[in-house]
């Protein structure tokens, strides 16, 4: 029967892929975002200015900056070379779209795609759009042409098939809409960690971001355990990755509430992790379910490192909290 290896959790913010000094840019496009504050309600970002600490000025100094990309950049060299190290057959990618690929009119909460393969295509600079910013996307996508990555059909058959069985209603899909290729939370994984080595991969796609049917915590804990059943039950010697792209919180940062998801995935805490506030559990902080399913799917795996680097960009605490970890 197949086997699960290797668990990784990454955060795939464009911060990632962006050069430090540019990273107090985006202070022009978190003006004009929605942000929620620590307790998940609306903020005003100059507000937020008013009520951040002193932790946060220090954090945006261009060394303390620069020192945070490169201790990301090491943290997702580490993560790329576990996979590598681990020598997958399959990798199942946990992750959100963002009106990417699917749009209000027809949201699944959970689907996974089957086809077998998944486009990853070229993203070209859009009118007026700053030139570090159309730079940072494009770093995930096909850079020289479009893409096309292999799927393990046969696998995300059999555990499309098994949820179903076990009273999952999943969506599925083996194509891509026409013109468009797989979102940002996959194609951070094929680029950064898989350094787009032609590495089989199952896209499950969670609706974390968008009310109202974004699946609980706990759905997403019991999402995970039934897939790990269904890898354990399919009639083959593959060696399975699980990795949980996105996350944690953003875009106004929450160390606290991403300390808490972490130390809880590290002592195997099911309940915290299950009785998250979903008030909290919104916008880019909502990808945190993510790594909640491919906890559910790994709890046979023990903690072998993790880090967390809270990469503040601008006086309001707008940012990512980038978390990274292995469980083996």
């Amino acid at each position: 029967m197949a086997k699960i290896v290797l668990a990784v959790g990454t955060s795939h913010t464009p911060m990632l892929y962006t050069e430090p000094q540019d990273w107090p840019r985006y202070e022009t496009r978190d003006r004009k975002m929605e942000l929620l504050d620590h307790d998940g309600q609306r903020a005003d970002f100059d507000d937020l200015v008013k009520a951040a600490g002193p932790e946060v000025a220090a954090a945006l100094e261009p060394a303390a900056i620069e020192k945070t990309y490169d201790a990301c950049q090491e943290h997702l060299d580490r993560l790329a070379d576990a996979i590598t190290q681990a020598e997958p057959d399959a990798v199942v990618i946990i992750g959100d779209d963002q009106k990417e690929l699917f749009q209000i009119e027809n949201l699944p909460a959970i689907l996974i795609y089957w086809g077998k393969s998944i486009l990853n295509k070229e993203r070209h600079p859009k009118p007026g759009e700053p030139e570090w910013w159309a730079t940072a996307l494009a770093k995930y996508y096909g850079q020289g042409g479009d893409e096309t990555a292999p799927v393990d059909a046969a696998l995300a058959r059999h555990i499309i098939e098994h949820l179903v069985a076990n009273d999952f209603d999943i969506a599925q899909s083996t194509a891509l809409p026409e013109g468009r290729g797989e979102g940002h939370a996959f194609a951070f994984v094929h680029s950064r960690l898989l350094r787009r080595r032609p590495v089989p991969v199952v896209p499950v796609f969670l609706n974390t971001y968008y009310p109202p049917n974004q699946p609980t915590p706990r759905r997403c804990f019991r999402l995970g355990q039934k897939m790990r059943e269904a890898v354990e039950s399919w009639e083959s010697d593959a060696r399975v990755v699980f990795v949980a792209s996105g996350g944690l919180s953003h875009f106004v940062i929450n160390q606290d509430l991403d300390r808490s998801v972490l130390e809880a995935l590290v002592s195997r805490d099911t309940e915290k992790l299950t009785s998250l506030e979903t008030v909290k559990l919104n916008s880019g902080t909502s990808e945190i379910r993510n790594w909640i399913a491919m906890y559910g799917a790994t709890e046979h795996l023990s903690s072998d490192w993790y880090a967390y680097m809270p990469a503040y960009r601008t006086l309001a605490g707008t940012g990512t909290g980038c978390g990274f970890g292995v469980w083996k």
